[in-house]
Order: C-alpha cells, then structure tokens, then sequence
C-alpha cells in the first residue's frame, strides 16, 4: 500500500527547518550574497539541530534520520538559498554516507563521528582543472612508499574547500592503469586539511551561489596514512559512482525546493503587480508559467521521495536518483527563468530574490552529472545499453 503522507517526525522537521530557515538566514541571505560572504555560524546552529548528521546512525554520533528525511532537509534549505542546500550535499550525502557504507570501524570513529556531530566538516573532492564528467582524465596520483600514499595534484570546484577539515579524494594509485584510463585503478583517500602538502583557494569570479564557499585544494607530495584509504585499493571509481548517487538525491530534493521558491515569489509578486488595471495575475500567460511551476514542483518532489523511498528499503536507486536530478535541476532552471519574466523589470534587479534564484540554479544542471549526461544515461537505461552492477558495499537500508 503506498503512503504519500509524511510521518509526524518528518512533518515536525520540516516546520523546524523551515522555521529556522526564515527566522536565523532568511533576513540576511540577500547581503550574504551580494558580499560574497560564506556564513560559518550558519554550521554551529545545523549542528545544533542535527542536520549534519541527518541519515548517519545515532551510534555513529548522526541523528538517525532516515533517507527521506535527508531529502525534506535539503528540499527546505534551497527554499531559502543553494548555498545552505551545498553544505547537505557535500558534508551529509557525498562525505558521511560514503563513510557510513565504507569506511572501517577506525575510520568511522576517527571521522564520522565528528562530522556527524559537527564538530568537523566534510566535502568530496573529485573534480579537477581537465576532469569533470571525464574522472578518468584526472591527474592526481597517489603513489604508496612504505605504509603512506604521497598523493599529488589539484581539485577544482569544490564547495567549503576552504572551510572544510576532511576531504574525500580520489587519484590514481596504479599508474599503468592510468596510462590505459582503466578506472579499477582509482583509489579514494581521506584527507585532513592539516595534512602537510595540503593547501586551498577560493574561486571568487563564480556569479552563482555567491553566498557559499567554492574553491580548489593542492595536494603536493601530501602523505596520507595507509589506512586513509577508503574501501581497497582499485575501488575509488566505485566510491566516487557511489557517494554521486547520495548527493545527486540532496541536488534533486533541494532544486525542487528552489523551484517552490520561485513559484512562491512570482505568486506574490503576481498579485502585487497591477498593469492594465488588474493584478498581473490576472493574465493568462502568467497563470501559464505559475502552472508550469506547480507542475514541475510537485512532480520534482514526487521523483526525489520516490528515491528516497528505495534508500530507506537498501534498494538500489541509480537509475532513479538521476532521473530526480535530472528533471528536477532542469525545471528548477526553467522556474527561475519564469519567475524573474513575471518579476518584469523587477526580475532584473537584485531588490527581488528572483536574480539570485537564476543565478543559483545554473550550477545544478552542471555539477554532479550535466543534463547531458543524465539525459544519454536515462536513454541508455531504457534502451538497454546501461544496466548497474552490483558493488562490494551498499547504503545501509534505513533501520527505526
């Protein structure tokens, strides 16, 4: 029997997060934004609430939440800006999942029990200056001497990389296999900041997401202990796939919430705004892209809780979590664009959010698989070409 109601837990977090959202972000997103300014008391009060350890288990210091209710989180934080949504993603689903499902017993102590308190913070380093979609072209290598690897190179884009302590990275620990862009030879490597070798940068000419950090990080000649190893040797491609399913579940929950915020606020400015002496709502053409809205809200929601549902009973959700990214992304960027139309002249100045929501939603379609690539990979699906294998280690269904 399906059941599309939200249970009393779910519902009293989704007030809380929404209340919270409101009362400590909301009045001071916009000069946030406009500074280029990355809030850190924002991840003390997160922390406070239980977020950052939303999906990892109470015995691991996380809040024991369950899958869905990662995705309400995420879904209420874009509604106030992306760049709250960017912390669930990087620290909550790419980092501490990967962990969970994994990681050692040492490993999960040592580092999953802080971030999930929040104590520490995580992100997730793959992409670099010639990888994005392409992970076989990186060139980090991390080559073993001894009982330490020494991993060399750079990663590009990664969000809180200066703000964040523990880094999931990933390079090439076989270079033979490099040579022949054989993936089986990627490794993943917990990386503490304070690791020598270690530096970070800020990008600061990005005109999205203003009010988050995005930066880079060089590793050169950086020691990491053999036993920072994540999973065997051989397995990074597979952790990197892997940890891609959780975040682009945040990506998708939190773009549908992007795309309520821009209904919402084309809704309020539609009855506002009078031209030809009614309210602008009053137009049929406007009433046609607040439906359109609505439309791709509530499908957008129903597409993440679908996935969330498949997390929650250990069911393997590939196929599914990207087409929720994919088509939520995609409507997140068509909303935007509607809502600053609606806005007018308003649209185009920064007194009214719809700017920021344009400028926000560009990156989604991008990051985590570009629309492109999830439209060939839904393609592929269908047609046969692409069926998903198997791995080592699954999500751990979630357990009451």
């Amino acid at each position: 029997m399906l059941d599309f109601d939200l249970t009393d837990e779910q519902q009293l977090l989704e007030r809380s997060v929404r209340e919270w959202g409101a009362r400590e972000v909301q009045p001071k997103i916009h000069d946030l934004d406009r500074e280029h300014r990355f809030d850190k008391g924002i991840l003390p009060q997160m922390a406070e609430m239980g977020l950052l350890g939303a999906s990892v288990p109470t015995q691991y210091g996380g809040a024991g939440m369950d899958y869905i209710s990662l995705g309400i989180i995420s879904e209420e934080l874009e509604y106030v800006d992306t760049s709250l949504r960017v912390i669930m993603s990087v620290h909550a689903g790419l980092n501490c999942l990967s962990l969970l499902t994994w990681g050692t017993e040492a490993q999960k102590q040592k580092y999953l029990v802080p971030q999930a308190q929040g104590s520490k913070i995580a992100t997730y380093g793959l992409t670099e200056p010639a990888a994005g979609s392409d992970v076989r072209g990186m060139q980090t290598t991390a080559i073993k001497k001894g009982d330490r690897y020494h991993l060399t190179g750079e990663k590009m884009w990664i969000s809180l990389a200066d703000v964040a302590d523990h880094f999931l990275v990933f390079g090439w620990s076989d270079l033979e296999k490099k040579k022949q862009k054989d993936p089986s030879g990627i490794s993943a490597f917990i990386v503490e900041r304070a690791f020598k070798g270690f530096s970070s940068g800020t990008l600061k000419e990005k005109w999205g997401i203003l009010a988050g950090n995005t930066g880079y990080f060089k590793m050169d000649d950086m020691e990491v202990p053999e036993e920072n190893m994540l999973g065997k040797p051989g397995e990074g491609f597979k952790i990197a796939m892997f940890a891609l399913d959780q975040g682009r579940f945040t990506v998708a929950a939190g773009a549908t919430g992007l795309i309520r915020a821009c209904r919402d606020a084309a809704t309020k400015y539609a009855k506002e705004r009078k031209t030809f002496g009614v309210e602008i709502g009053q137009h049929q053409l406007v009433k046609e892209m607040i439906a359109q809205m609505e439309s791709d809200y509530q499908a957008s929601r129903l597409l993440w809780l679908r996935a969330g549902f498949l997390k929650n009973q250990g069911r393997r959700n590939t196929r599914e979590t990207g087409l929720a990214k994919w088509f939520s992304t995609v409507a997140s960027e068509r909303s935007a664009g509607d809502c600053v139309q609606v806005h007018g002249a308003n649209g185009y100045s920064d007194e009214y959010p719809a700017g920021r929501f344009y400028r926000n939603c560009k990156g989604a379609v991008i990051y985590e698989g570009t629309r492109e690539i999830h439209k060939i990979m839904q393609a592929d699906y269908v047609l046969g070409y692409r069926q998903d294998k198997p791995t080592r280690l699954e999500l751990p269904p979630y357990k009451a």
